[in-house]
């Protein structure tokens, strides 16, 4: 889909669902919900309109607080987009400023310690420094740690998947008490859109087999064995072709909006809206909601719209 497809099939779904759209295209945030309830209840809370630490500043608030979600001494894991060697400007991993602010709301809520890490595809050590992740981790107070390496990935077993029955899952996801999703939403090759679920891909050894064996029903099978205790979706840019790298500015579209939810099956299917694609027209989203994963009905959810 190039970029005037894009925006073009956003602007048909806004009209067809009568929905609050961003300021670009008019793009739909999430299908139209029943009256969210206030303090902190809300199933989801999507932002837009504003800078992506501001947007998520707010998206927290209205989620009750990182403290909701991280205690005192608990260890936490952050799980950005932080796999490709390019800048932030390419809309290809997590914008670092929304990551630094993370962290530094996990330290401020008592945690112990917050480790952050990508098993990327292009060069570690140049993702991390290229990205601007790294240096704005450190500069949060967290600690960047490697994801590249075999020796840092442990067998586990997940009951109940269908393809994807055992997996190596890296030592920082097994350790933590808290486990904290924040992919960037943006066009994939393989899956048409790579969100919440699909991000997890960085978090096991062998991706590959992946896209050997059914790849939306492994994304789908590898949230039964550890769901993360909060997503929070980066759509501030938005790339709309040539994904998951990007070949140019001229792939991206500025979406200025930001989502945050428990329930990974619910932020991706409110992000895919975004994205311009009806949630059960992408195969894991489908899959994971058919699994009881988590809620693609976003109607029946308490969920909070905030304009800046």
């Amino acid at each position: 889909m190039d970029r005037r497809q894009f925006l073009q099939k956003g602007f048909i779904y806004s009209v067809l669902t009568g929905l609050y759209a961003s300021t670009i295209g008019r793009i739909p945030v999430f299908a139209s919900s029943r009256q969210a309830s206030a303090g902190g209840n809300h199933d989801l809370v999507a932002v837009r309109g504003g800078e992506p630490v501001p947007m998520y500043r707010r998206a927290i608030q209205e989620m009750g607080g990182m403290q909701r979600y991280v205690k005192r001494g608990q260890r936490v894991v952050v799980k950005p987009n932080a796999a490709w060697d390019t800048s932030v400007e390419r809309a290809a991993n997590t914008n670092p400023d929304l990551v630094g602010a993370i962290i530094k709301d996990c330290l401020d809520a008592g945690a112990s310690q917050v480790f952050v890490f990508d098993h990327t595809c292009d060069n570690w050590q140049r993702s991390y420094e290229n990205s601007g992740i790294e240096a704005a981790v450190r500069a949060a107070g967290g600690q960047m740690v490697p994801g590249n390496f075999e020796r840092n990935f442990r067998e586990v077993k997940i009951p109940g998947a269908k393809r994807l029955t055992e997996a190596k899952v890296h030592e920082q996801i097994l350790d933590a008490d808290v486990f904290i999703n924040v992919p960037v939403l943006k066009h994939h090759a393989s899956t048409s859109v790579t969100i919440a679920m699909k991000n997890l891909m960085g978090i096991v050894w062998d991706r590959g087999f992946w896209h050997r064996n059914d790849l939306h029903q492994c994304i789908a099978d590898f949230c039964l064995f550890r769901k993360p205790d909060l997503n929070i979706v980066d759509a501030y840019r938005v790339m709309t072709q040539n994904g998951p790298k990007g070949t140019s500015v001229s792939d991206i579209a500025m979406m200025r909006s930001l989502l945050i939810s428990p329930d990974i099956v619910a932020v991706d299917a409110a992000s895919s809206l975004i994205f311009g694609t009806q949630p059960n027209e992408v195969g894991h989203i489908r899959i994971a909601a058919e699994m009881n994963l988590g809620r693609i009905d976003l109607d029946q959810l308490n969920i909070k719209r905030v304009a800046m």
